[in-house]
């Protein structure tokens, strides 16, 4: 289940929706983003994510589709936020539900690492003195 939204989530209520759903889940591994308060020595104040849904819908599920080539995996769910976000405020989670950790925990890190580099979302920095539009990481996937 892939979600792009503007709104805040709850962990625990997300996990529980699909949890009831899948009686067979051994593990579920989740990673949560936060806007952090400095990067590359620069005090942040907020930042904007910019997005065009239709581009990150498919390119998600493509990610999506290859964790579940990869791993035995019996759901995944991202929910990736936009707009303006505070620091301390979510960005976006990743979860993973299996049988067992070993697949639900490598598929999580390698979704997350593909988010990292190549999503499509673009990510304004606000600083007290001005902004950045940062670029994607350059991780291996």
């Amino acid at each position: 289940m892939i979600k792009i939204q503007k709104e805040n989530f709850n962990l625990e209520e997300e996990i529980q929706t699909l949890k009831h759903t899948l009686n067979e889940i051994g593990a579920v591994s989740t990673f949560i983003g936060y806007v952090r308060n400095n990067n590359n020595d620069k005090k942040v104040t907020s930042i904007y994510l910019d997005v065009y849904p239709a581009m990150a819908q498919k390119s998600l599920e493509e990610i999506v589709n290859k964790a579940k080539k990869k791993w035995n995996l019996l759901e995944v769910l991202i929910i990736h936020r936009y707009g303006e976000l505070k620091i301390g405020e979510k960005i976006v989670l990743v979860a993973t539900f299996s049988q067992h950790r070993h697949d639900s925990m490598q598929a999580c890190t390698f979704i997350m690492d593909f988010l990292k580099k190549k999503a499509p979302f673009w990510k304004k920095e606000n600083y007290d003195n001005g902004y950045s539009w940062l670029e994607n990481t350059n991780l291996m996937i």
